[in-house]
């Protein structure tokens, strides 16, 4: 690869930050966050070093599942604002450097989408066959595996008709059929719509769902549609990505990203990475994390990993074992009200971890070095915690605090009308907001900023070949990216127990120094490429390999 390689395949060495524009910043006071909202805090996201910005739905929805339940694929929901104040968004963050890409969700619709309500006026409506029918009852007892204990079964009885449709969701979520070609039709008009308006790519929802095929129906490889809108897409906008939520072990994961060609998914968010961090952090030591990562499938050059360590839905641990998940609930979440549908924590990382610094910011320094780009859920960079007092899911979905006045400076509007309430606890907008971690160079924010900086300038992060590095210390992963720009060692340690480490680069040549670009020290290579320094408790070290002559500006 060469610098200039980092460009055309952007999505390899950016920044995503996903944020619900609801929930971000209310500009006319009613309560709900909005696009004018959004755009007044563009230049907070371009200072923070967010490179893409990720919308949640914003589209038109009786909002029963947070706007994943769409009634319209075109629209903008008038609450959040208008097709006009998207457009002046998306041209504000391309200004600032920063691309935009939003949640396709076609799975399924609302109930209330005007496709489903024709389909249940008639069995002979031309849209009856959008959505999945049965005439036969459903199997008895059958459970949902997406909403266990929420959700009852996979079908719903359409009374009118007397027959059943397919929710893979909520009842209220009736799935698309895929295998009807005007339905594909429709996903790829939509697509093109928002292409069109600015928008650069797509994370795409529930893949694996999204390409079932329904029993009976004839279609051929459903892997085939991914193919034909990745091509739809790159015809469109030569830079758009699709990045998919594909919740699977790496050897199932693969196919999602093109078998053959990589001309399927261009990123894939890492599941079984993330769970296997949250153990290594539980049992302080790094080897399931590494285990997980030296598993990975590998990727064509266009592909790309997508790592986060929280995100909008609830932590999920159902790729470990039993014994595992219990492990990491027996830690991070005790109680059971923190638990949910059996697999999940409903907690943000800081709280999770006690609110203690040294690990939050080990967390976050380790997110950054880990093979593949970084993903933000917003509020992060402050440190927000959960409301314990919403349901579910909906307890890491609080308002952004921006400051410690009235609503964290969210909204102007009375508290008991907001779209949520925000913690009150120690994690309350008093405690933990914008305004005061600009004003102190030592916060979590400025970390960020510091992150996100040496991060631009390290492209081997996202581009490198992942290797582990051995040495004697228990506790401290060492690992290594190595890419054609350059090469990058990370350091970090899962324990609170300070150390001395000493491991060996003998491959690289005599006069090569190491460069920490956290703390702006030089360490010169020892015999044999040995090295050796220390290590604080819960530490972290990023170390720029600078060999003689290789130019770089360190």
């Amino acid at each position: 690869m060469r610098i200039t390689d980092t460009s055309d395949l952007w999505w390899k060495s950016a920044v995503i930050y996903c944020l619900d524009v609801e929930t971000f910043r209310d500009s006319d006071g009613d309560g709900v966050g909005d696009l004018q909202g959004l755009a007044s805090r563009i230049d907070y996201l371009s200072q923070l070093g967010v490179t893409c910005v990720w919308l949640m739905p914003f589209y038109p929805t009786p909002d029963r599942d947070d706007g994943y339940d769409v009634t319209d694929f075109y629209g903008v929901d008038p609450r959040l604002g208008t097709h006009g104040d998207l457009v002046e968004v998306i041209r504000t963050a391309r200004d600032r450097g920063m691309r935009v890409i939003v949640d396709l969700v076609v799975n399924h619709t609302s109930d209330r989408h005007p496709w489903f309500q024709a389909a249940k006026r008639s069995t002979s409506s031309p849209y009856r066959d959008y959505y999945v029918w049965r005439s036969d009852p459903p199997p008895k007892g059958e459970k949902n595996p997406v909403f266990p204990g929420e959700a009852d079964g996979l079908w719903e009885k359409d009374e009118k008709s007397g027959e059943w449709y397919l929710h893979s969701f909520y009842p209220h979520q009736p799935d698309l059929n895929i295998a009807n070609p005007a339905v594909r039709d429709e996903i790829a008009k939509a697509i093109g719509f928002w292409l069109q308006l600015g928008i650069t790519g797509f994370r795409v929802d529930a893949v694996p769902f999204f390409l079932e095929v329904p029993a009976g129906e004839q279609m051929g490889d459903p892997h085939d549609m991914l193919r034909d809108i990745r091509r739809f897409l790159q015809r469109r906008s030569s830079e758009a990505v699709l990045l998919g939520e594909v919740n699977l072990p790496y050897d199932q994961q693969a196919a999602y990203f093109g078998t053959d060609d990589g001309q399927e998914l261009t990123m894939q968010f890492d599941f079984a990475g993330m769970q296997a961090f949250y153990l290594s952090l539980v049992r302080g030591d790094p080897a399931p994390l590494a285990a997980a990562l030296s598993s990975r499938p590998a990727l064509p050059v266009e592909a790309q990993w997508a790592n986060f360590l929280r995100n909008h839905d609830e932590l999920t641990l159902d790729q470990l074992t039993d014994d595992e998940r219990q492990e990491v609930f027996d830690a991070l979440a005790p109680d059971e009200n923190q638990q949910v549908y059996g697999r999940g924590i409903t907690k943000r990382l800081p709280t999770m971890l006690d609110g203690d610094p040294r690990r939050i910011r080990m967390a976050y320094s380790l997110l950054f070095t880990l093979p593949g780009t970084p993903v933000l859920f917003y509020g992060e960079e402050i440190g927000m915690g959960e409301n314990a007092e919403l349901d579910k899911r909906h307890a890491v979905r609080t308002p952004m605090q921006w400051s410690p006045d009235r609503n964290g400076g969210f909204s102007t509007a009375p508290p008991s009308r907001l779209i949520a309430a925000p913690p009150g606890d120690g994690y309350a907008p008093a405690h933990v907001n914008v305004a005061d971690q600009l004003e102190d160079s030592d916060s979590l924010l400025h970390f960020f900023r510091n992150l996100t900086s040496r991060y631009r300038i390290s492209p081997e992060l996202g581009w490198g070949e992942f290797e582990v590095l051995e040495h004697e210390v228990p506790g401290i992963l060492v690992h290594s990216l190595r890419a054609d720009v350059g090469r990058m060692v990370a350091i970090h340690n899962f324990t609170g127990t300070p150390a001395t480490l000493a491991f060996a680069l003998p491959d690289e040549p005599e006069g090569t120094v190491l460069v920490d670009l956290l703390a702006a020290d030089r360490l010169p290579l020892g015999t044999r490429g040995a090295v050796e320094l220390e290590v604080a408790a819960y530490g972290y070290r990023w170390l720029r390999v600078s060999r003689p002559g290789d130019g770089r500006v360190t």
